[in-house]
């Protein structure tokens, strides 16, 4: 019998005051699974992101995690997820330390010192655990909030760009932890990235978004097929520009 799917979106819309952000899409993901949820500034990639954390509420539509409805019934299931970006930061006069007790207790992570000190030694984190949050360099609060992240083993990892303005080594090595922990946990991930050597690397699945609508959804090789690219950069950039429906009205 197969499985049923982690992440379910159901003609999902939503209406901001100024204008709509969603546009009614649907898409369901399979556990296990890494997408990509990609677009440019205004796609509505944030706010589809916010839906599926329970954070925003759908002006209709359906959207569900793990089997709950969300954000009705996401007491159920938060436990059970989690977030990262680096554009959201932690309490800065907080040590690190203090930081993963914080939010460790709020998922209800059982064995909370054990669960830090191994996250600690995974990450190499011993060197600035009671260190004020405020004063890491990048690179430390990278490797911090993927800790955050990953405290309560969550089933579901939604990352939004994880790698944005980290040096190439510093990427390279948040890749390879999230690889490591999809294969080790069976994790669904999804991915809001703006780097496409990011996406091709991680991801079985990219979802297209433009002006709050789904435009593609494929997985990374059938794109390149489709668009006769080498490249999902190149990809990308036809559908930002609307090249390729410019190519078929000529046609």
């Amino acid at each position: 019998m197969p499985a049923e799917p982690a992440i379910v979106l159901d003609r999902a819309v939503k209406v901001y005051k100024g204008g709509m952000a969603v546009a009614g899409i649907s898409f369901a993901l399979e556990p296990g699974s890494v997408t990509a949820l990609l677009g440019g500034n205004g796609a509505g990639k944030t706010t589809t992101i916010a839906m599926i954390m329970g954070l925003v509420t759908p002006t209709s539509g359906h959207v569900a995690v793990l089997g709950a409805e969300m954000p009705r019934q996401r007491h159920r299931v938060l436990h059970r997820m989690n977030f990262e970006s680096p554009y959201v930061d932690m309490p800065m006069r907080l040590t690190v330390r203090q930081n993963l007790t914080v939010f460790g207790t709020l998922y209800g992570v059982p064995d909370l010192t054990r669960r830090i000190g191994d996250l600690a030694n995974q990450f190499d984190l011993n060197e600035f655990l009671d260190r004020p949050s405020g004063k890491l360099s990048a690179g430390q609060k990278t490797r911090v909030s993927l800790a955050k992240a990953l405290i309560n083993q969550p089933e579901i990892l939604l990352l939004d760009e994880p790698t944005a303005s980290l040096d190439p080594d510093t990427a390279d090595w948040v890749r390879a932890e999230i690889e490591r922990y999809r294969s080790a946990r069976g994790a669904t991930i999804l991915l809001a990235s703006h780097n496409m050597a990011e996406v091709e690397r991680l991801c079985d699945r990219v979802i297209m978004m433009k002006r709050g609508q789904i435009v593609d959804d494929a997985p990374p090789e059938t794109l390149l097929v489709r668009y006769g690219r080498e490249t999902l950069e190149e990809v990308f950039l036809d559908i930002a520009r609307g090249r390729r429906q410019a190519q078929e009205a000529a046609q």
